[in-house]
């Protein structure tokens, strides 16, 4: 399927539990174009050296700032010279998330979620842990604005926003074929993490929902995700997801039956989980419980220091 559309994928092995991530090759209007780069590390140099040695790339298109896909912007930037897009939202997150005043914040705001012993250090010291994975930063010359069109292999691309995994990700829709590059808003297999991480968004599982419908409306035949193979029948999968999320969320309301921190409602939603993880999850909780109280279906105090949410 890639192949008749002028498209490769280039995978790139990641040290997560979701151990990869697809970027993709293809000609655009003026060279070639990359979406989305892997980590900062060996093991990205490795797979893009070769080829960028035999295409002359001229864009870097960033779909949005996680490490696994912004990290090694900024050093393939530097060994190509092309011009990076992204959307601004995600400029302004990729460029100043893991500085040491936004992650002393953030080690502040897990200190409000109940975490047991030192479990909030060690989160952000996991956080820190990225810094290199993601530097140099690249310099992001334009930024990807709604209805934007891109000219990718064989054809061309509407830019559609999806916040909700992250406030400014982005989606690439060709119409003629009904294509989806979905990034990692709609996945094959799991769940795209959708976490509040004290910035942004403050509802980002219901910007989720609203971005799934949005798509939904598209009637999208195929879907080429970020991880995981391509599949047919987005709208299926939309469902799939949807369904996934209420009982998450019928989960996360039995949890505060009784007024109950952050880190218990945690522990009730995610088992047998590693730092990297832990962190994910207590994001995806947030997210969960910000949904139910700007539903009033739950009210949210501080006491001591910590947030607590009581079911209504």
């Amino acid at each position: 399927m890639l192949k008749e559309i002028g498209v490769t994928q280039v995978t790139i092995p990641l040290p997560f539990r979701l151990n990869h991530v697809h970027c993709f090759l293809a000609e655009g209007v003026r060279g070639w174009t990359i979406i989305d780069t892997g980590l900062n590390n060996e093991v990205s140099r490795d797979i893009w050296r070769p080829i960028i040695e035999k295409h002359e790339v001229k864009d870097i298109i960033l779909t949005h700032y996680h490490p696994d896909h912004f990290g090694y912007a900024g050093t393939l930037q530097q060994l190509t010279k092309a011009d990076v897009w992204m959307s601004e939202i995600d400029a302004d997150a990729g460029l100043t998330y893991w500085e040491p005043d936004s992650l002393e914040t953030v080690n502040q705001n897990y200190d409000t979620c109940g975490l047991t012993d030192n479990l909030s250090q060690v989160l952000t010291t996991d956080e820190q842990g990225f810094n290199p994975q993601v530097k140099p930063y690249p310099t992001i010359q334009h930024y990807l604005e709604e209805g934007m069109k891109i000219v990718l292999g064989k054809y061309e691309y509407e830019v559609v926003f999806t916040p909700g995994h992250s406030d400014g990700l982005i989606t690439l829709f060709n119409k003629e074929n009904s294509i989806l590059f979905s990034t990692d808003h709609i996945l094959p297999r799991i769940s795209p993490n959708i976490s509040y991480w004290f910035r942004g968004i403050r509802n980002p599982l219901q910007a989720f929902f609203t971005s799934l419908e949005k798509i939904k409306l598209l009637d999208v035949d195929v879907v080429i995700p970020s991880h995981g193979k391509p599949f047919r029948n987005a709208n299926q999968r939309i469902e799939e997801l949807l369904a996934h999320h209420q009982k998450r969320l019928e989960v996360t309301y039995d949890s505060i039956k009784r007024p109950a921190t952050i880190f218990e409602v945690t522990q009730q939603m995610f088992r047998n989980l590693n730092i990297h993880e832990t962190r994910f999850a207590v994001g995806e909780t947030i997210a969960h419980l910000e949904y139910l109280h700007f539903n009033n279906q739950c009210k949210k105090f501080l006491q001591d220091g910590t947030w607590y949410y009581k079911g209504i």
